[in-house]
């Protein structure tokens, strides 16, 4: 199952297909599982985590919240849509920046994921951004 289908096949979307968007809800999911795990990961090192563990649960429950409120299409809601966007964008950098300080393979890879997830994010605020002003 994937939920950029699931996204294009609202009958509320149509024609207005973002998928810019759907790909950042896709990777919201993706990246607020990593985060989650990661978080887990660091509770079992036997260095102090505790700033890595918050910024990866910040991270979690805002990719989390992004995802959830962005694949509802019926109606619509894009300030808060772009506002999730805009800072799902800043806690993947924070959460990012925070996982490559350290020398464990999982925080390597929730920061790629991080950094996969704020790209994306960027580009779809980008795109609303870009639709809103024509």
């Amino acid at each position: 199952m994937s939920i950029i289908e699931m996204i294009r096949e609202h009958p509320d979307v149509g024609a207005d297909f973002n998928p810019d968007l759907a790909q950042a809800v896709k990777h919201a999911m993706y990246c607020s599982a990593i985060c989650n795990s990661c978080a887990d990961a660091c509770l079992a090192e036997e260095m102090d985590m505790a700033q890595c563990i918050r910024m990866c649960l910040d991270c979690s429950d805002i990719c989390q919240a992004l995802s959830w409120v962005a694949a509802r299409r019926t109606g619509g809601d894009v300030p808060t849509i772009k506002s999730l966007l805009e800072t799902c964008v800043l806690v993947c950098r924070l959460c990012a920046e925070e996982c490559e300080k350290h020398d464990h393979d999982h925080c390597r890879r929730c920061a790629r994921m991080c950094r996969e997830c704020m790209e994306d994010c960027a580009t779809a605020l980008e795109g609303m951004n870009q639709a809103a002003s024509v």
